[in-house]
């Protein structure tokens, strides 16, 4: 029985597992036979020596991730047994570092072990320039993607496979107490902010399990003082309710939602009557139902809203540019209402959210359950060109001052189709009573809301693009990810150094003098081993410019830096003159030091590019869903804004276009008449229109 306690200590100590390969003992029991496994093992031997060959005694030799260890003898001799499961041995002796060596199927191996390195992490204490203040950072403007801590999602086989990533999406922002609550799927809490381009982060879990859905498409609402909310569900959830979101703390106003309210949506009209709006699909149609403020039953009856019409409105087809008829039926999905003198917007979401033409649509009512008709102007919510792309599944909010915004769900859908981040659009109802969001320049520096806004002007900060296509170098690179993917303005594709490792840099050259205004710092996650929610994550950098290449200053200093920043914006304190930038990584969060692009924003000077030439739309007789755009490229121009709407007053859908002069549309309704115009886009701003074309029926 000695025999058999020493191998139960083995088989403690190794954590060894039974498997096929191992020998077996058969125990013979009063009542039956059983058996324990053991493992076949292999005997390393080697000696430990340090920097000048001479042997250690006492360094210890350890399996990793294993408490077996043996001492080495006075000549550094050292045995140890493993398995077939151990990988690795790890050897350490004081004041020397630590050593790493895979086991492989050896039988021999000698370790070198050299004097260690300091490993204090050093704290560091963040410089002011004149540039940047890490202690006084309060911009005017914001960039999309929106700066937040874009939560991890969990270890699940079939949506991990390609690594780790972040995502959210379907995101619904609601005023409370004068200050913005943002919330989207799938991030164990929400985001406040107090002018919307600052967002904090407030833990408020509501999983039963890591890879629950509690929080997918959530929904929210405000009555008095306090905020209601609410995820999808088929089976039923809780209504959550709370005084002082901010605590995080929410109890429960009942303990389950009895509808199959897969992407919600409350709506809490102007005379106290509640509805709940629903439904995600590409078979059956979307929702809507009063129910009671009080337990949140229906008390009326469950309303069909609407259901897509592909063969008619293009944009809803399916496909990443509406041009799949085979895969699947398109979705619809993202239910939201907003009300505007007497009159119900249902706003949806089509045709899929891993598309670039992800949008959302509106219907109008005079009755919050219909009928509703087909908005003229749609999709009222379109983003399928530039850096971030898809502008679908959100809702339509009024700010403290009246102005009106669209929050959308942007794709990535590079590691998985469901990879996504949230953008924030000017919006407004025109004196006509549609309903529009305003894209243009959707990527580009935007004014945050200082009072009342004209809307169909935008918030664009004039701040031009200096990055694209520029020259980048870096201290290294992982295989295919070389840095120019940094600046080629596609959120689908980045650049990685070969570490995480402080002293990472990336380096770019303007070509030439440049009055750089903002920069958007692009993270991507490289090599990340980071699952879920986590709240001891933070970037740290620093960024330097030279006018030469040879002497460089300090811009911004983040080197004590303690927040998750994923799409770090910069907006500089004052212009400045420079023609080189340098990223230099001091800590990521998870994984390699990787952008996916370093974006600088800025002017020039000199010459804006011509007005576009030999623009044509061409609509297609076969389809008239379709049409073909082509122009003549403009000297100066380094992209493109293609505007079109249903009047000359109208036109507020754009499509930006970079490295091409033609441009593929498949988002026309069948029956209508649409017009459209072209800018161009420069180093030093923007051309004038062209005058509009109409294009006709057919």
């Amino acid at each position: 029985m000695k025999t058999l306690s020493l191998l139960f200590c083995l088989i403690a100590a190794t954590g060894i597992v039974a498997q096929e390969q191992d020998s077996i003992i058969v125990v013979k029991g009063q009542v039956s036979d059983y058996y324990i496994s053991v493992s076949k093992n292999t005997v390393l031997k080697g000696y430990v020596r340090d920097e000048n060959g001479r042997s250690l005694e006492g360094a210890t030799v350890m399996l990793e991730a294993s408490p077996v260890h043996f001492h080495t003898l006075r000549d550094g001799s050292y045995e140890l047994s493993y398995s077939w499961r151990d990988t690795a041995i790890v050897v350490y002796y004081p004041g020397k570092e630590m050593a790493c060596l895979p086991i492989g199927n050896r039988q021999q191996a000698d370790i070198q072990l050299f004097p260690a390195k300091p490993r204090t992490k050093i704290r560091h204490t963040a410089t002011a320039t004149p540039w940047f203040d890490p202690k006084d950072d309060h911009p005017s403007t914001y960039c999309n993607p929106l700066n937040i801590n874009y939560n991890f999602r969990a270890r699940i086989e079939d949506v991990t496979q390609n690594g780790s990533f972040r995502s959210t999406a379907d995101p619904m922002i609601v005023v409370y107490k004068g200050e913005y609550y943002l919330f989207s799927t799938n991030q164990s809490g929400f985001y406040w902010s107090k002018n919307l381009s600052e967002w904090r982060y407030v833990f408020a879990g509501f999983q039963r399990l890591p890879e629950d859905d509690d929080q997918c498409a959530p929904a929210a609402f405000v009555h008095g003082d306090t905020l209601f909310y609410t995820g999808s569900t088929y089976r039923g959830l809780p209504v959550w309710y709370s005084v002082d979101p901010k605590s995080g703390v929410f109890k429960r106003a009942t303990d389950r939602n009895v509808l199959p309210t897969w992407d919600p949506a409350f709506f809490l009209d102007d005379d106290g009557r509640l509805y709940q709006y629903y439904g995600s699909s590409n078979e059956y149609p979307l929702k809507g139902v009063e129910i009671s403020r009080d337990d949140f039953y229906p008390v009326g009856k469950i309303t069909d809203i609407m259901m897509l019409h592909p063969e008619v409105h293009g944009w809803e087809r399916f496909g990443m540019n509406n041009d799949d008829s085979t895969t699947l039926r398109p979705f619809m999905e993202g239910a939201w209402v907003n009300k505007h003198k007497g009159r119900y917007y249902f706003q949806y979401g089509a045709p899929g959210t891993e598309f670039k033409v992800y949008a959302d649509g509106v219907y109008v009512s005079d009755h919050p359950l219909g009928p509703y008709t087909y908005q003229t102007h749609n999709p009222m919510s379109y983003k399928p060109g530039g850096f971030v792309i898809g502008a679908g599944h959100g809702g339509t909010f009024a700010d403290v001052f009246g102005n009106y915004w669209h929050v959308a769900t942007c794709m990535i859908s590079l590691k998985y189709k469901f990879e996504r981040r949230i953008s924030l659009y000017p919006a407004g109802f025109d004196a006509e009573g549609i309903l529009y969001a305003n894209t243009s320049f959707g990527d580009y520096p935007t004014y945050v809301p200082t009072g009342a806004e004209e809307h169909t002007k935008g918030n664009f900060a004039g701040w031009m693009l200096l990055s694209y296509r520029k020259e980048l170098t870096a201290s290294s690179s992982d295989s295919i990810y070389l840095p120019q993917n940094a600046s080629d303005e596609n959120i689908r594709t980045y650049w990685s150094a070969a570490s995480g490792d402080a002293g990472e840099w990336l380096q770019m050259d303007l070509g030439d003098l440049k009055n750089v205004y903002a920069l958007q710092v692009n993270y991507y996650e490289h090599k990340a081993v980071q699952y879920n929610r986590a709240m001891d994550l933070y970037h740290q950098y620093k960024l330097y410019h030279s006018t030469d290449g040879v002497r460089w200053e300090l811009v911004a200093d983040k080197s004590d830096n303690g927040t998750d920043v994923p799409h770090d914006y910069l907006q500089l304190r004052k212009p400045l003159r420079t023609r080189f930038l340098k990223l230099e990584n001091i800590h990521m969060p998870a994984g390699s030091f990787a952008i996916s692009d370093f974006r600088v924003f800025g002017n020039a000077g000199g010459e804006k590019p011509g007005a576009v030439g030999r623009f044509e739309v061409i609509r297609s007789k076969e389809d008239t869903r379709n049409a073909r755009i082509t122009w003549k490229a403009s000297d100066r121009a380094y992209g493109y804004n293609i505007y079109y709407g249903i009047a000359p007053g109208k036109m507020y859908n754009c499509i930006t276009v970079y490295g091409a002069a033609e441009y593929d549309f498949r988002g026309m309704d069948v029956g209508a008449t649409y017009y459209f115009t072209i800018e161009a886009l420069g180093e030093s701003g923007a051309s004038q229109r062209v005058s509009p074309i109409r294009v006709e029926a057919n």
